[in-house]
């Protein structure tokens, strides 16, 4: 499952979908959710946030350094004119963004780096 926000006419919906044929998503990473949550590890080793899409970097809502908390919004993408909002799946601080708005960034592609607290 994986937690969106979706804007429409510019009007924001909250949604979650699920992944069909996760077995089979071998190049896909897994997309910031709850699980993730689990992989962190208390040495502090950082873990990459994945795009949950191919689009276009809006905003960054973040900076190198900074405390985050699971949930957090992390940055707002654009795709065929609808902005995802990617949130933090882990807590810990934020190592190093990867990207900057106007960017464009494939799924999968590593968009910043978040270190367990």
């Amino acid at each position: 499952m994986k937690k969106l926000r979706v804007t429409v006419e510019g009007k924001s919906y909250d949604v979650t979908v699920e992944l069909l044929g996760e077995g089979s998503a071998a190049q896909v990473p897994s997309v910031p959710s709850a699980e993730p949550a689990s992989h962190a590890s208390s040495s502090g080793t950082a873990e990459p946030v994945p795009s949950p899409l191919a689009g276009k970097v809006v905003s960054i809502a973040v900076g190198g350094g900074q405390q985050v908390k699971e949930g957090d919004e992390l940055m707002i993408l654009e795709a065929m004119k609808m902005n995802t909002h990617v949130y933090a799946p882990q807590s810990g601080t934020i190592e190093r963004i990867q990207v900057q708005a106007g960017d464009n960034v494939e799924e999968g592609q590593s968009l910043m780096m978040i270190s367990g607290v």
